[in-house]
């Protein structure tokens, strides 16, 4: 008997999505940054054992739309939510309003089965995990509730081993090598922009998107090119910085965990241009990939 399922991770943002995709998948598949809005693609992490495959799906944080691109990013999260075998809504327990009131009315209807995963007990005393649970078992009774810390790793297993009851019998999807549905480059751009959202302040970060426009690989050495696109000229100055330094680091940063992701040498040659507005530009969007 083999089984096989898609289990989709949902919650708002900095609920701990990525971290705990990356403690389920074993891999560093999602970038994970202290700021909100970390995660905007959605990126699938496959576990394989002999007798089963795990697709595992990281979404963007729920948040109520502001530009184009936020639409884009709760398509995704529609997407997952219709698509799932197996729904994991991750909460954090330290957040006052978790789960918007239109995901929760969405989640009541889904055929998917649901786990609720309480997340970050290492920093929640046990009276606030007691009332959180309390709260979720009347939303949804039917539904198993997990107090996790995804960073400790707390409670990671017992949540794959019940992953692994409730998957439904099925081949598996991708080749039972596969570890993700993107590509090389895809993961070249997630690491830069991951260095530009722990380098930069304010609202830097979130103007800018990342595109690798030339991804060339020899036997010794890969050669990557890649344009950072911001909102305004204003962005562009801070994002270079000072004779160029600021944008020194995050290239130096950005090689190191490529080569060791690549496994080889890294050439890393990082362009800054503008693209005003950017994220209400449907065009921009659609090449970015989220439309």
């Amino acid at each position: 008997m083999h089984k096989a399922g898609f289990v989709n991770i949902i919650g708002r943002p900095n609920a701990g999505k990525s971290t705990l995709m990356n403690a389920l998948v074993g891999e560093r598949v999602s970038i994970i940054t202290s700021k909100a809005q970390t995660t905007r693609h959605r990126i699938l992490g496959i576990v394989n054992g002999e007798d089963f495959q795990v697709v595992y799906s990281d979404t963007p944080g729920i948040l109520k739309p502001q530009y184009k691109l936020h639409q884009g990013m709760m398509h995704f999260v529609n997407e997952s939510l219709g698509d799932a075998d197996l729904l994991l809504l991750v909460v954090d327990l330290r957040d006052p309003e978790p789960v918007e009131e239109s995901v929760l009315r969405r989640l009541k209807k889904t055929e998917a089965k649901l786990l609720i995963l309480l997340n970050k007990t290492d920093i929640a005393d046990a009276a606030r995990i007691e009332a959180a649970t309390a709260h979720w078992k009347n939303e949804f009774p039917s539904s198993e509730i997990i107090p996790i810390s995804a960073l400790k790793g707390e409670n990671v297993e017992k949540v794959f081993q019940r992953i692994l009851a409730l998957l439904p019998e099925h081949e598996a999807f991708y080749a039972k090598d596969a570890l993700t549905d993107k590509p090389e480059r895809f993961f070249m751009a997630e690491i830069i922009r991951e260095k530009i959202l722990l380098n930069y302040k304010k609202e830097i970060p979130y103007s800018v998107e990342v595109v690798v426009e030339s991804f060339k690989e020899d036997e010794k050495i890969v050669r990557i090119r890649a344009e950072i696109y911001v909102a305004r000229e204003s962005q562009k100055a801070i994002l270079i910085g000072h004779k160029g330094q600021a944008l020194k680091e995050v290239g130096v940063e950005s090689r190191k965990d490529m080569e060791k992701f690549l496994g080889k040498q890294v050439h890393l040659e990082l362009f800054v241009k503008v693209s005003k507005d950017w994220r209400d530009d449907e065009l921009r969007l659609k090449r970015f990939g989220y439309m």
